[in-house]
């Protein structure tokens, strides 16, 4: 369903409403880890984190009769955000389901977008009920955040991005909540550097995705961690692509990835989230794995609520 052509189009398609993020590196944190590593920066992209892509790419492709209900997603905040934007680019309604314990910053980028919020209960059901009453109610188009070819589609890009930039990567490691990024990264990585192995990252308290590689079927997240934006269960969609084409799946504790986090901060002085560092927090667990390696990061959002980061580092 997703091609090199379908990648390629889709970035020209987002071209004019994404940025093309840096790449940055430290070399204290090489010295720490005791590799090279390449951070790709979605955490300065449009919306904080690199759903803007996806929800893009999906909201420019909806027909004109899809368009005049509106778009709906549920989401713990970066997807809910970006489906707002994107309605905000098409000039039409959003209708956001997100759950009551989503951090405010989120909340409030959803708001500053134009989307209109239903809080519900911190579960996917509560959430996927919830959504589908919306849905029922004002005839709104479905932007699922990663069960949906165009959306994976369009997370997609951040893989390209990096790997056209950043030549010869031993190693792509991606955080991973239902899938969406990891799937678009692996079938990047596929087309545009075959060599490059991708490797996925997961809280611990929401092991779903490596414990679903373990037994071949989807199993489901226990949602408990401080990762708020990894706690969905992976996709039908997504994992079947997650399993051809990713290599293994490293699972970190909220320490390790409260820790990786600080280190960026300190070291590199940008913001990023609790789930963006866990890819960063897998390399510091693995150094044997990763020792003298060229390491791309994706740093998947930034939107952190700075009123809790002294509970996070105290």
């Amino acid at each position: 369903m997703i091609t090199k052509e379908s990648i390629e189009q889709a970035h020209e398609r987002i071209k004019p409403y994404i940025h093309h993020t840096p790449v940055m590196t430290s070399t204290s944190i090489n010295d720490i880890a005791g590799c090279s590593i390449f951070f790709k920066c979605e955490n300065l992209q449009k919306v904080g984190a690199f759903k803007a892509r996806g929800a893009t790419n999906a909201g420019l492709q909806l027909s004109a009769e899809q368009k005049k209900n509106g778009i709906a997603a549920h989401s713990s905040g970066n997807h809910a955000q970006a489906v707002a934007r994107a309605a905000q680019i098409l000039g039409i309604k959003s209708y956001i389901v997100m759950p009551s314990t989503t951090p405010q910053i989120k909340k409030n980028g959803v708001a500053g977008f134009g989307g209109q919020i239903f809080e519900c209960e911190p579960t996917i059901p509560a959430r996927e009920k919830l959504l589908a009453e919306v849905i029922a109610k004002t005839g709104a188009t479905e932007i699922h955040p990663f069960n949906n070819y165009d959306v994976m589609t369009g997370q997609a890009t951040a893989a390209k991005e990096f790997l056209e930039d950043i030549k010869g990567l031993d190693f792509l490691l991606v955080p991973i909540g239902g899938g969406g990024l990891i799937s678009g990264t692996a079938l990047a990585a596929k087309y545009f550097s075959p060599s490059t192995v991708v490797v996925g990252t997961e809280p611990a308290g929401s092991d779903d995705t490596f414990r679903s590689f373990i037994s071949g079927k989807i199993e489901p997240a226990q949602a408990q961690s401080i990762a708020d934006g990894l706690l969905a269960t992976v996709g039908e969609k997504t994992f079947p692509i997650i399993r051809e084409n990713v290599k293994e799946v490293i699972t970190v504790t909220d320490a390790e990835i409260v820790a990786a986090m600080r280190l960026i901060w300190d070291r590199m002085k940008i913001i990023v989230e609790p789930s963006g560092a866990v890819p960063f927090a897998a390399v510091l667990k693995s150094k044997e794995k990763f020792k003298g390696k060229r390491v791309g990061i994706i740093l998947s959002g930034g939107n952190v609520d700075l009123a809790q980061v002294a509970k996070l580092f105290s």
